[in-house]
């Protein structure tokens, strides 16, 4: 593999804007201080707070590889952390996703703006289950990662302020359909929007209205938003 497939980077940016937004809200949520985990016991507990996790897969920084939670002879598809994580293969299967039903995925071609591939896989992983986001646990030589299925996580809540920056970021990772990257984002809240010709009209919760822009390559280039106070 010398690419993510078509397939993965349109589910990736389907998915990324909201991911990204969950991770903000986890953030908040949950001390990134010293951490331990039992993953037979599915747990993750840091600065305090514990959550139920499932283990999603790990990164390995020489190798520069992904390495899915059911492939580790470590865990298998059988072990209660990663039995959750399942219906990410199923998919993968069902839509043509190599990404998900390759055991360990060589990423040493990545060169771009996320801190490596295996986060990439992670994000379009942790979208796909939902929940409270995914955690990064470095360890010596790379990083497993995490989903929180956990429901005092609490979901991302609608925003209209950081929309045009959570699409730019989530752009910047995935970049092939940002129409669709922001479509999905609002799907997500359940606000409702319309596609003109170059654009996305909204009318806000609360009052007020927004327009995002993109060009003829559909490449996002502007937002304009016109608040009421109700809706900040």
């Amino acid at each position: 593999m010398s690419g993510f497939s078509s397939a993965f980077e349109r589910l990736g940016a389907a998915l990324a804007a909201v991911v990204l937004q969950q991770q903000e809200t986890l953030a908040e949520f949950l001390p990134r201080e010293d951490w331990s985990a039992d993953l037979t016991a599915r747990t993750y507990a840091s600065g305090g707070v514990s959550v139920r996790v499932s283990l999603l897969g790990s990164y390995a920084a020489r190798e520069r590889t992904w390495l899915w939670g059911w492939a580790n002879p470590q865990f298998g598809d059988d072990h209660p952390a990663v039995g959750p994580t399942m219906v990410i293969r199923r998919l993968g299967e069902r839509l043509g996703i190599p990404e998900f039903t390759t055991p360990e995925v060589d990423l040493s071609w990545y060169e771009g703006p996320a801190g490596h591939g295996g986060e990439l896989i992670a994000m379009a992983a942790g979208g796909v289950l939902g929940g409270g986001g995914y955690i990064g646990a470095g360890y010596d030589g790379g990083s497993a990662y995490l989903h929180v299925d956990d429901a005092q996580a609490p979901p991302a809540p609608w925003d209209p302020v950081p929309v045009p920056r959570l699409l730019m970021n989530a752009v910047s990772l995935f970049p092939h359909e940002p129409r669709l990257t922001l479509a999905r984002l609002l799907s997500h809240h359940r606000i409702p929007y319309r596609e003109a010709d170059g654009r996305i009209e909204l009318r806000l919760p609360g009052g007020g209205t927004a327009r995002a822009h993109f060009d003829g390559l559909g490449r996002f280039v502007d937002w304009e938003a016109e608040l009421s106070p109700a809706a900040l």
